[in-house]
């Protein structure tokens, strides 16, 4: 799947439920109905994609790095993430992502829900990107 050319308007998340499951690789293997709103995905275009279709280009590499490192380690992670929609607008989401386990208690992929995040966070992450970037 051919990523969208980002476009400069943002669609707000106004906070319901927006979930997403992947195996260990970061490949989607449900979401639900306000992820398909929100990333203007179907579910059918979505299950068996990587996640990172939705990696905007102002997100710095090293933010998600970041969260695999925690991730793969069995933690959790959260974090504030500029998600590309597939008509190239983007918003903007706290990310908790947790590790899912079987009943062997063996992580078998990973849930990520999302919240809206707090103005003087996403101001804060925002500025801290602009650097991450430049640096990259």
């Amino acid at each position: 799947m051919t990523r969208p050319t980002p476009v400069n308007e943002e669609v707000f998340f106004d906070g319901r439920s927006l979930i997403s499951e992947t195996d260990l690789q970061g490949n989607i293997t449900y979401v639900n109905r306000k992820f398909v709103e929100m990333s203007a995905y179907s579910k059918k275009e979505a299950i068996g994609q990587p996640h990172n279709i939705l990696r905007h280009p102002d997100m710095p590499k090293i933010a998600f790095k970041q969260m695999w490192d925690v991730i793969q380690e069995g933690r959790i992670w959260d974090g504030i993430v500029k998600n590309l929609r597939k008509d190239g607008k983007f918003y903007w989401v706290e990310v908790h992502v947790v590790p899912k386990k079987n009943d062997a208690g063996e992580v078998v992929g990973y849930i990520a829900s999302r919240k809206i995040p707090e103005k003087n966070k996403l101001a804060l992450v925002k500025k801290q990107y602009e650097k991450l970037l430049a640096e990259e």
